[in-house]
């Protein structure tokens, strides 16, 4: 009787580690990917000297003017490199709970050296991690870095209208930034 009890004991032990195993191993397996691992550091586009207060007015006036060709109310903000606030405007009738959208969007762009719209579908693809980032990160187009001789430089940000109304508007203006 104590051998078959013992033998009853073994093949529990077995076989409960036979399923830790297993489960650990399809644990490992079932984890989604976390982007995988590029040959390259995506967005790898190095900070340089922020643009000077008087190219962030002209870059306000540019967007202002895209947006008014469009009767588009809109918030434009301007950040340095590291995403402080330059310059800002809100255009006449512009709503108020944009204010601080425009600001994030162009200090997202900037930290992050890169487009918010790319934030946005990442959050559309199911990825809802870039959430987790950063507490004052925007996943919403209308943010733009500014790039000057392969550097970041800057970034824009424009709220207000749609999405895309809001990158048409900010666009026009970075690009103005070789």
């Amino acid at each position: 009787m104590q051998s078959l009890v013992r033998i009853t004991c073994v093949a529990c032990l077995v076989a409960a580690n036979a399923v830790a195993t297993t489960a650990a191993a399809q644990t490992s397996a079932s984890q989604p990917s976390a982007g995988g691992t590029p040959e390259k550091m995506p967005f790898d586009i190095p900070y340089g000297t922020a643009i000077s207060l008087d190219t962030a007015k002209k870059l306000l006036a540019i967007a202002e003017a895209e947006a008014k060709k469009h009767d588009w109310k809109m918030n434009i903000a301007v950040v340095d490199t590291h995403g402080e606030l330059l310059a800002f405007e809100r255009m006449d009738g512009a709503q108020y709970a944009s204010i601080e959208v425009s600001q994030n969007k162009a200090r997202t762009s900037a930290r992050f050296r890169r487009e918010t719209r790319v934030f946005y579908n990442q959050y559309e693809s199911g990825h809802a991690y870039v959430g987790t980032l950063d507490a004052g990160l925007v996943a919403s187009p209308g943010g733009f870095p500014l790039i000057e001789g392969g550097k970041v430089v800057g970034a824009v940000g424009c709220s207000g209208g749609t999405g895309d109304q809001d990158a048409a508007v900010c666009k026009a203006a970075a690009d103005t930034i070789k």
